[in-house]
């Protein structure tokens, strides 16, 4: 069984929340909300817009915006995971995707596995409320982690 997570400094996390919702334009344009955010665990949402369908026959969620919720939360959660400061980007993520996304909300979580020195590893899956144990999609991210050299 996962331990819960450790509190999150507040100011960190306000930090955090900030530069996801609104200093990173792709995430403000998708409208990808954090809804929390503890240390090593982010669980984001991004609200369903016509837009965002990929496939209109079925219809299905486009498997890029899926994709980009998996690495954001990724991201999230390592960033909780490390001193306010450093730095991080994707260094590679690999998604399967289980199932379509339906025409509704879409929602991610991710959970650090591991966070060195240079390298976070995040485990991350996306899923809809109304089937939460369903997984949408799955993934596994890494993450470059470039320290604050000031502290």
């Amino acid at each position: 069984m996962t331990p819960p997570p450790l509190a999150l400094d507040p100011a960190a996390r306000a930090a955090i929340e900030e530069f996801f919702s609104q200093s990173i334009p792709f995430n403000r344009f998708l409208g990808i909300q954090l809804v929390s955010l503890e240390h090593g665990v982010a669980t984001l949402k991004l609200p369903f817009k016509p837009e965002l369908v990929g496939d209109p026959f079925r219809p299905a969620l486009h498997g890029g915006v899926i994709a980009t919720m998996l690495d954001t939360a990724g991201g999230a959660s390592v960033f909780s995971a490390v001193a306010l400061g450093d730095k991080v980007s994707t260094v590679d993520i690999r998604v399967d995707y289980l199932r379509p996304g339906r025409l509704e909300d879409l929602w991610a979580e991710a959970r650090v596995r591991r966070v060195g020195n240079r390298m976070g590893v995040a485990s991350i899956r996306a899923y809809h409320a109304s089937a939460p144990d369903e997984s949408v999609a799955e993934a596994m991210g890494v993450y470059n982690i470039r320290r604050d050299v000031e502290r």
